[in-house]
């Protein structure tokens, strides 16, 4: 098996490729151990001394580290409990996938509608070839709550990318939008 990594734009995060589906649908973001039950693979992962955070995508899986660790020393034990993972045959995660944005009902739901679909079709593509996901969490006067997982959880660019690009599309597109700001769950 062999398992490409890339950098993302969070130097404390590397985007891991296995070259097979790691998820059948969504995502799963494991922001620590405890939150890591239902996933045999990130279960593995936090097992590996120095890991903070999981997030799983559709063909790749996202690591982040914590600041006191170098990846030229953690990267090889990564791999390591990746590769044991896939050869166990264990499932990436146990029971339904986590899914994408939260619903909402009300008076918006037409508008909250049309943001689902421009961040389905332009933006979490490509916040996920990064490594990470952005997903809807609420919308309120104007303002869209989003919820950043994987790399982009505590990017140093995140602020930047919500501003300038997801904040400036969805006002090119909806009116109705003023402001976007993160959400932690």
């Amino acid at each position: 098996m062999f398992i490409q990594t890339e950098s993302t734009p969070n130097p404390a995060t590397l985007k891991f490729i296995p070259g097979q589906d790691v998820m059948e649908v969504g995502t799963a973001d494991f922001p620590s151990a405890d939150t890591a039950g239902t996933s045999p693979l990130a279960t593995r992962l936090f097992s590996v001394q120095g890991v903070t955070g999981v997030f799983l995508g559709l063909d790749f899986i996202t690591v982040t580290k914590g600041d006191d660790l170098e990846w030229q020393h953690l990267k090889p034990e990564v791999l390591g409990a990746i590769m044991e993972h896939f050869q166990s045959g264990a499932p990436a995660i146990e029971g339904a996938a986590q899914s994408g944005h939260t619903d909402h009902d009300g008076p918006d739901s037409e508008i909250v509608g049309q943001i689902k679909e421009l961040l389905d079709t332009r933006v979490r593509p490509a916040v996920a070839q990064d490594g990470g996901d952005i997903t809807f969490h609420g919308f309120e006067r104007g303002v869209v709550y989003l919820h950043m997982k994987g790399a982009c959880a505590g990017c140093p660019s995140s602020t930047l990318t919500l501003k300038m690009g997801i904040e400036n599309l969805l006002r090119h597109f909806i009116p109705e939008v003023t402001e976007v700001r993160p959400v932690a769950v």
